[in-house]
């Protein structure tokens, strides 16, 4: 990781060609946004499977999600039992942080745009666990005093957050709405996607699942490239399969499109 991109990657003065916007968990991570609330409340972990499966197909809205996350646990979920989380199984798709460096490195912003605790990445970057990138926007409810480490914050209150905040970076960092790229895997990601569409933004799904596919077949929203795996209705996750899939090759994929 070069010294010019810690350095800068964070920096409001810095320009910026174009932006990539993406999810974290299930798209550039096998993880779930919840795995750090399992681990030091396993008797959890049905639960919140379950409350992850219906926010991201739509059944129910983030904020009643994040409302029943905060009925269930039984206290604050300190730094130190982040970083015990962190330290363990904090674990990415192949070369996604080698992605991330690069886009800082040809002058794109990558931003993550997760309804994860804003807690969590905010460990991770303290941690030096990921290249830092210049804007994080996530959710809230688990967030520590703020660091140095810290990339710029956005608040996602609910997934039709996630399109403001992404807009709300484009003009920020002025930059061109010609040169937006967003990438998702869900249904969650369904309204981020339909907010891209309207602006020409270039959409990748990324392990793409049947609920994003339908999501966007509803809203006449047409997916642009597909990269890992896609899945079909009922099949189930495969993790091997998912772990061979290289995210630098996804390189390729945006140069090809900025050179439009």
């Amino acid at each position: 990781m070069s010294d010019k991109i810690l350095g800068k990657a964070s920096g409001k003065n810095r320009r910026y060609k174009a932006i990539v916007s993406s999810d974290w968990n299930q798209c550039l991570a096998p993880t779930g946004p919840f795995d750090f609330i399992s681990l030091n409340h396993p008797e959890l972990s049905p639960h919140l499977a379950k409350i992850f499966q219906q926010y991201t197909s739509n059944m129910i809205s983030l904020g009643k999600a994040t409302r029943q996350i905060q009925g269930l646990l039984p206290g604050p979920i300190t730094e130190e039992q982040m970083d015990a989380y962190l330290d363990q199984s904090l674990i990415t798709y192949q070369g996604v942080p080698d992605l991330i460096e690069w886009c800082l490195g040809k002058g794109i912003l990558f931003m993550i745009n997760t309804t994860a605790m804003m807690g969590c990445f905010q460990r991770i970057f303290a941690k030096g666990l990921l290249p830092p990138v210049p804007v994080l926007s996530a959710h809230p409810m688990i967030r520590y005093p703020k660091r140095g480490s810290d990339p710029h914050l956005y608040n996602l209150l609910e997934i039709q957050d996630k399109g403001k905040n992404t807009e709300a970076a484009v003009r920020s960092w002025r930059i061109p709405r010609q040169k937006i790229i967003l990438i998702g895997d869900s249904g969650g990601d369904g309204p981020h996607f339909e907010w891209g569409a309207k602006c020409g933004a270039f959409l990748i799904g990324s392990m793409t699942k049947p609920s994003l596919e339908s999501y966007c077949q509803d809203k006449g929203v047409a997916i642009n490239a597909r990269f890992g795996l896609s899945y079909a209705r009922g099949e189930p996750r495969d993790l091997e399969k998912e772990m061979k899939v290289d995210f630098m090759d996804l390189s390729c994929v945006i140069e090809e499109f900025l050179a439009r």
